[in-house]
């Protein structure tokens, strides 16, 4: 082979070479981006991802002009104290999942990010809609008021804030100290007020009503007062229809076959399963209500009436129960847009739901507040009815933190029941 020809099959073959390369490189290059398309949901292998792929990677070089990759994501980040409301954990209890052969599901509403409870949701679905007929201004002075026992009060405080409001707070002054607490360190106006049954003017919830049409009607300030009414305000119900109903079923599938939850406006049983039951008509919906309350009688006998409510039996004025957040002895407009879906309710006493708090710190680490026990409680005895294999959930609501001066403190230390069965819980009786 001859000098020239030599060359120009080295310089043919270098050629070839680079050719080769970066076909393979541009192979690679696709193959990594395909991948990293399908891994896009996930990144980083967790199963809520902080950041979502924005593309194919971009490559560029370094100095020595080797190829890299550098990922493009998308940002996720929440817009104030607001965006931390909502998409709440769907948490399988394994203790009462394994006592009863069911799936035990329930939905952490704990874990939202403003006043730490469902009513998170329920009071910014409120705020936005008083913003949207202009019933309220932000940074203008502007009051909103509020009868509550505790939860939805600590929420709207805690959006008020954030939002350029002030908040004006009535409540029972027989609920924990803790919650009250906790208000004015929010920045809320507290007004404690002896518990009264509902024709009492001076009713926390008709208190905080006129509280709201005092403040308007002052000509002295450009001011105005507005009552958010959870009781019948329909924003409370559409809030879980438009959030907790659409998170439930996304969260187990579609698959699930009962919903359990206790009822203090109505808000969240009737906004759930409004949303649930057109779409699994097979889906039963239970009630859990604490002694003393009369919804119970309401959904299976179609009255408002409970033993306790006997006269000389009575000893305050609102539900006779320890539990706070759930119970009532009349029919709000929450309640009744979805009671025409509630299949059935389960009656649970002030024992049972102390047993279910040890039980819960026992056997899963869970410190939960006094209606989420009264929860837990139903849903047991409602898988217990459906059978092995079924899925039921039901909703934590707050932490056992609100409930130390009063739930709590009857409860006890924890400790001694590591024995503690199932039967036990749902057979506990008071002293």
């Amino acid at each position: 082979m001859s000098d020239q020809n030599r060359r120009l099959y080295t310089v043919a073959a270098f050629i070839t070479g680079v050719l080769f390369t970066i076909g393979v490189d541009r192979v690679c290059w696709y193959w990594r981006w395909q991948h990293h398309r399908q891994a896009a949901e996930d990144p980083y292998g967790s199963t809520t991802p902080q950041h979502r792929a924005g593309g194919p990677p971009r490559r560029t070089s370094n100095v020595l002009g080797k190829a890299q990759e550098t990922n493009q994501f998308e940002e996720q980040i929440a817009q104030g104290i607001e965006g931390c409301i909502g998409n709440t954990p769907l948490i399988r209890i394994k203790s009462l999942s394994d006592a009863t052969n069911c799936d035990i599901l329930c939905k952490a509403e704990f874990l939202n990010g403003a006043g730490g409870s469902p009513k998170d949701r329920v009071a910014l679905s409120i705020v936005n809609k008083a913003e949207e007929l202009g019933l309220v201004r932000p940074y203008a002075g502007d009051v909103i008021y509020e009868g509550t026992v505790g939860s939805t009060g600590i929420s709207l405080a805690t959006l008020c804030r954030a939002r350029g409001y002030l908040a004006h707070i009535c409540m029972p002054d027989d609920q924990s100290k803790e919650k009250a607490d906790l208000l004015e360190k929010l920045g809320a106006e507290v007004e404690r007020v002896r518990p009264a049954p509902i024709v009492d003017q001076n009713q926390f919830v008709n208190l905080a009503r006129a509280r709201a049409a005092q403040r308007t009607a002052d000509t002295a300030n450009n001011a105005r007062g507005f009552f958010a009414d959870q009781f019948e305000n329909e924003a409370n119900w559409h809030a879980h229809y438009e959030s907790t109903g659409p998170e439930i079923y996304r969260q187990t599938g579609g698959r699930l076959d009962a919903f359990v939850a206790g009822a203090g406006t109505g808000g969240t049983i009737s906004g759930v399963s409004r949303f649930l039951k057109p779409r699994m008509p097979h889906l039963r919906i239970v009630l859990a209500d604490p002694q003393g309350s009369g919804l119970l009688n309401r959904v299976k006998f179609g009255v408002m009436f409970d033993r306790l409510e006997r006269e000389g039996t009575r000893r305050r004025h609102q539900v006779d129960t320890i539990v706070e957040g759930i119970g009532l002895n009349r029919v709000t407009a929450n309640f009744d847009a979805g009671a025409y879906m509630i299949d059935d309710a389960v009656r649970v006493s002030d024992a049972q739901a102390k047993a279910m708090a040890r039980w819960l710190v026992e056997k899963d680490g869970i410190f939960a507040g006094s209606s989420s026990c009264v929860n837990c409680v139903a849903a047991v005895r409602v898988a217990r009815e459906l059978g092995p294999g079924h899925r039921v959930v039901t909703i934590l609501c707050d932490s056992g933190t609100r409930h130390l001066s009063k739930f709590w403190k009857e409860v006890g230390s924890v400790g001694a029941e590591q024995n503690m069965t199932i039967e036990e819980v749902l057979g506990a009786k008071d002293p």
